[in-house]
């Protein structure tokens, strides 16, 4: 199976580009690595690399594992696919958090997305509630793999973390991120989110990338900090939490 160009059920996900010309120029343009300098910090990103080492390439997190995308990974995640279900029957919607580590991530629009056609879904103010939970700020402690102990291996995640995430699916209502070609999502590395299911009558293609900071690998291990931004842009930390009503509805958070 290569996973550089991994199909499985209604997904498509095609990493083998991740680092192309194209992709880099389209997925870090100078408009978005700008954007995401304002929310991190001016000159503290890593460089993606053109032509450089894709998602998959180095393989599974562990035997049998998904594709880590933080392993040996220079460029974008690629474009990744949702066929439409047809006449499946519909499916409740279960929310994660990625594994590993990276402090800001985007997913941009490539053609338009119908609303419940299988568009980034995500569960506002689930970065906040679900970061204090994990035992590491922008990484997670793992189980090694063991072929003679196979029952146990990958991410741990904490007892507190399992039981917020599950209130979050309970009390928190999901923004689904249709749209426009051209649309771009960022968010936080704890937020609550899934690739929503697309029951509309088109394809949902659409790409992902992550932001890095240089100072990721010294920081990634340290405990939760009291102001979860600590580390994120001056300009940032000195922004008012506060928004629009216009602004919340632009971005349908309410009606």
């Amino acid at each position: 199976q290569d996973v550089t160009n991994l199909r499985q059920g209604y997904k498509w996900q095609l990493r083998s580009i991740g680092t192309n010309q194209l992709m880099i120029d389209l997925v870090y343009s100078e408009t978005l690595q700008q954007i995401a300098e304002d929310l991190l910090g001016k000159d503290t990103l890593v460089k993606p690399k053109v032509g450089g080492k894709t998602m998959g390439q180095h393989g599974a997190a562990w035997p049998g594992g998904p594709v880590d995308p933080a392993l040996d990974n220079e460029g974008s995640r690629g474009i990744y696919a949702t066929l439409p279900y047809g006449g499946k029957e519909k499916e409740p919607d279960y929310c994660h958090t990625d594994g590993h580590p990276f402090n800001l991530s985007l997913v941009g629009l490539i053609d338009d997305v119908l609303p419940n056609g299988g568009a980034f879904k995500v569960w506002p103010g689930s970065h906040k509630r679900l970061y204090p939970t994990f035992q590491m700020q922008y990484d997670q402690p793992r189980i090694a793999y063991y072929e003679h102990l196979p029952f146990y291996k990958g991410i741990i995640q904490s007892e507190d973390y399992e039981e917020e995430i599950k209130k979050v699916m309970e009390d928190t209502k999901p923004v689904d991120c249709c749209g426009t070609e051209g649309d771009v999502v960022f968010w936080h590395h704890r937020l609550a989110q899934m690739a929503g299911h697309n029951y509309s009558n088109r394809m949902r293609l659409a790409v992902l990338g992550d932001f890095i900071k240089k100072d990721l690998d010294e920081n990634r291990a340290k405990a939760p900090q009291k102001n979860m931004w600590q580390d994120w842009s001056e300009d940032l930390n000195a922004a008012s939490e506060t928004y629009s009503d216009e602004m919340a509805k632009s971005q349908k958070l309410i009606d």
